[in-house]
Parts: C-alpha cells; structure tokens; sequence
C-alpha cells in the first residue's frame, strides 16, 4: 500500500532513522509525542502535496456498511478538539487518568489519540465489563473521567457512590443523558 505514493522511500527513512537510535548514531528525543510527532507531521506533508493520500489516515466501516474516513488533518484537527473536551470540559489535566468502555467506534480510536495529545493516561475497558469491574477499576486507577456509550452508562451509573475521584462522566452518542457530557456535542 502506498502512503502519499512514496511509501518505500518513507519506509526506509523511518526504518534507517530508528536503526540509527539504536545503534547510538542518534539520540532519542527528550521528548515525544505520537500526535504532535507523527500525526501532525503526515498532516503537513498531507498539506505540503497539495493533493488528498491515496490512504486515509482512518477508515472505519460498522457492519450495516456505514463508513468514516478521516484523512490525516482531519483526524489531527478532531484529536486536538477531544483533547480540548477532556481538558475545559472535563477539567483533567496531563497525568490524569480517564477509563473507557466502548466498542470499537471512531471515538473510541480518537480518545486514544487525544489522550496521547494531552499527556493524559487512557485506561481502556472491553466492553463486556461489569459493574463490579468497573467499580474495581474506578478506585484502582484512581479515574477522574468515564467515557463509554449509552448502553453501558449504567452500569457507571450504579457504581458512582463508590467512585470518591470521578469528576466528570462522558457518553458517547446521540442523545443526552443527565449528569453526563456528550462528547459529539461537545466536539
């Protein structure tokens, strides 16, 4: 597969940059982040071409055959727009920890590269936990955001008078649900 019709070049670049970090000709940098270092920068070459990649960055089709493609500006823009959500809206800062419990959707893939934006440590949760599981992982991590869908927003619900550190609750859907924000609306 080609990525922007280059891709052996890039993949050799990206192979023979790494293999120089390992063998000591370069060092690593302090430090890194995933979105800024790679997402942003595919972003700017996706710009740089003047032309769409002939891969988006993201493609995700459901079974009823819906589909999202986001190129890679799209899903940059969309990251730094979550990451916005769990900093103002939900109020965490880097280090802090937010749990989600979704199936695989797109926000589910966008969270994780929000997350990775802001410092923000993601803990991710199938999606057939119980109650009692989430209650185990609410006080063990200490988690001051829950993000997960509306059929699982329950489940939190029930075990919210033993969550002393959650601070905010975030759904993931269409409709709107009291006591939690909804992160469609506030992307």
């Amino acid at each position: 597969r080609t990525f922007h019709g280059n891709s052996r070049l890039l993949t050799s670049q990206i192979i023979s940059y790494y293999e120089s970090i390992n063998q000591g000709k370069k060092e690593l940098p302090e430090y890194f982040n995933f979105a800024s270092d790679v997402l942003d920068e595919w972003a700017r070459l996706e710009k740089v071409d003047g032309k769409k990649p002939a891969n988006p960055a993201f493609w995700w089709v459901n079974d009823e055959g819906e589909e999202v493609k986001w190129s890679f500006e799209e899903l940059g823009s969309l990251s730094k727009k979550a990451a916005n959500v769990l900093s103002e809206a939900c109020g965490l800062q880097r280090g802090d920890r937010v749990v989600a419990v979704l199936p695989r959707v797109p926000e589910w893939w966008l969270l994780n590269v929000a997350c990775m934006r802001a410092g923000i440590v993601l803990i991710p949760g199938t999606s057939q936990l119980t109650a009692k599981d989430i209650l185990y992982r609410l006080q063990a991590s200490k988690a001051k955001c829950f993000v997960t869908d509306d059929e699982r927003a329950p489940a939190v619900e029930s075990v919210l008078p033993g969550s002393q550190f959650l601070k905010s609750k975030l759904v993931v859907g269409k409709g709107s649900r009291a006591g939690w924000l909804n992160l469609k609306e506030l992307l």
